[in-house]
């Protein structure tokens, strides 16, 4: 065996210790076991948590909107959609956790270093726009589970306004640690699989027909709106804001980096644990397209008002027009419909699922906007500051909808809209993500893998198509194409495109589709990155430290 040489290493100073979130939190500590073992439970138990919280972004109210819309409108045909958007987003959460274990960073801090500042500063914005969408959807959320709760006794209104109290309930959660935060986001995640499996049971839809919309990857007959739906399933399910929230939870597990045993090990479980997170995610959303599929697919407004004339205690049992057009729904009809169909009790068990699905979205919504103020402006704010400031941006135009629609429909109708807003940010997570997760820089030898890279480009191409033509869908049905409109929409539309494309070179780049000597105006591709790779120190060396006390 060869002789290790000994090295003393020069004095350093001693550094103020550097900001992460967690400290407060006191990290998990991951024990150190027999490296052959291959797997074990106990460790897998030690870094369960962050893909959990994660997963919450694919059970918000807006999603669960989506998968009811389309079951009423397409019964069991698009269950398949659901299923792939799962898949994908599992291959994707999974580079932007690595990201996070490999580099020490998340996704935020490493755009700071990576990008000039204006684009920087334009990503940081595109985000915070994606999180304040996505919290409007929750206090739409809440305030209608709220609504249904009190079985219509405390208006609307006042539940938007009651949606600024629970922010301080997560404050408090947060306190306890990020275990304890954990077990709390376990505990809603399971109340939505009891109160959503409960319509499941109470509804018991054919669970042949269910296997093979989920299988069979055709829709047999789909028109227009069907396809449109599909695309909203997908915009729904695959955030921008997520892969951002991902890529620093997975820094709340203490992981030695200067051993890349310990890496891959990480790694590797953190994948699993998204993966079981995903699959109940996935579940819990079919359980609800599956009862509105059996429920109301096919059916008329006539048919459910008829059905709601003789449950005198479900409030608004008269919100279904007596027509023979086709069944809108949304969320607050949602509730209704099952209340006439089984009676109180199932309206309010569904909208307890949808307080939980709220509340829980609030709690990494707020993570989220910590993590990216702090990654890309390197601001840091207390939490309840935070918490405040986005609940506030979110609030404000939800109660000038709610004061002036004189109804919950409009508010509730708003989350196809919310979605479509988000689904026109995730290029400016999407394709950084990829970029970095590809750079030997940044991974060396964790970067992706050709496939892996061919897949996430593939994905990223056709997941960003599809959006193109729900956000288009979406402007003319509501905007038209009058002169005026065009001559706003086109100007943006231009320049959203040009900042893609920006982002695109660069993750060309990182994949080495392109050659990083090409001189380009406005690219900087050598751009140095304050990344590091402590496994790559040399097992030959012992480095023996000199101590320095105190700051200088």
């Amino acid at each position: 065996m060869p002789s290790k040489r000994i090295e003393i290493m020069p004095a350093k100073p001693k550094a103020p210790p550097e900001d992460n979130t967690f400290d407060e939190f006191i990290a998990v500590d991951i024990p150190v076991d027999d490296e052959n073992k291959f797997f074990s439970w106990r460790k897998l138990w030690l870094f369960t948590g962050p893909g959990f919280l994660m997963s919450i972004a694919y059970l918000d109210p807006g999603n669960i909107e989506s998968d009811l819309q389309a079951g009423a409108l397409a019964k069991y045909k698009l269950l398949w959609i659901l299923l792939m958007s799962h898949v994908v987003g599992m291959a994707l959460q999974r580079m932007s956790a690595r990201l996070g274990v490999v580099s020490g960073k998340h996704l935020a801090e490493i755009a700071y270093d990576y990008y000039p500042v204006a684009p920087r500063l334009l990503l940081w914005i595109m985000i915070e726009i994606a999180i304040v969408c996505s919290d409007m959807q929750e206090v739409i959320g809440t305030a209608i589970a709220i609504y249904l709760l009190s079985r219509g006794h405390i208006p609307l209104l006042f539940g938007v306004l009651i949606t600024i109290l629970d922010t301080f309930t997560f404050l408090l959660i947060d306190r306890y640690g990020i275990r304890k935060l954990e077990l709390i986001f376990g505990i809603l995640i399971s109340t939505m699989a009891i109160s959503f499996g409960y319509e499941f049971v109470v509804m018991k839809p054919p669970i042949g027909s269910i296997a093979v919309g989920t299988l069979v990857p055709w829709c047999e007959g789909c028109g227009k709106e069907e396809i449109i739906m599909a695309i909203s399933i997908i915009g729904a399910v695959i955030m921008p804001h997520n892969f951002y929230l991902h890529s620093a939870l997975v820094k709340s597990r203490k992981v030695d980096r200067t051993n890349s045993k310990r890496v891959a090990e990480a790694n590797k479980y953190f994948a699993i644990e998204s993966a079981i997170a995903l699959f109940i995610s996935f579940f819990i959303n079919l359980f609800v397209l599956a009862v509105f599929a059996h429920g109301l697919y096919g059916k008329t407004n006539e048919d459910v008002s008829s059905l709601c004339l003789a449950h005198n205690d479900i409030p608004d049992s008269n919100v279904f027009p007596n027509n023979t057009d086709s069944v809108d729904i949304d969320i607050f009809q949602g509730g209704i419909y099952l209340g006439c169909q089984f009676g109180l009790l199932a309206m309010l068990i569904w909208a307890i699922g949808i307080f939980a699905a709220g509340q829980s979205s609030t709690m990494t919504g707020t993570y989220t906007g910590q993590f990216v103020m702090e990654g890309f402006i390197k601001i840091t704010w207390p939490k309840w500051k935070r918490v405040l400031v986005t609940r506030a941006v979110a609030i404000t135009p939800t109660l000038i909808l709610a004061v002036k629609s004189h109804g919950i429909q409009n508010l509730t109708g708003m989350n196809d809209f919310l979605n479509c807003v988000q689904s026109v940010q995730l290029p400016f997570a999407l394709i950084p993500m990829i970029t970095f997760t590809s750079s030997e820089k940044i991974m060396h030898s964790f970067r992706n893998s050709k496939p892996l890279q061919i897949f996430a480009l593939m994905s990223s191409v056709f997941i960003i198509a599809i959006n193109s033509y729900f956000i288009y869908d979406t402007v003319h049905e509501r905007l038209g194409t009058e002169w005026y409109v065009l001559v706003g929409v086109i100007p943006v539309t231009i320049l959203y495109a040009l900042f893609v494309f920006y982002l695109s070179v660069y993750c060309l780049v990182e994949c080495e589709l392109i050659d990083d000597n090409l001189e380009i105006p406005g690219f900087d591709f050598q751009r140095p990155l304050k990344t590091d790779a402590p496994w790559l120190m040399s097992d030959n060396v012992v480095r023996i430290p000199r101590v320095n006390l105190g700051y200088m």
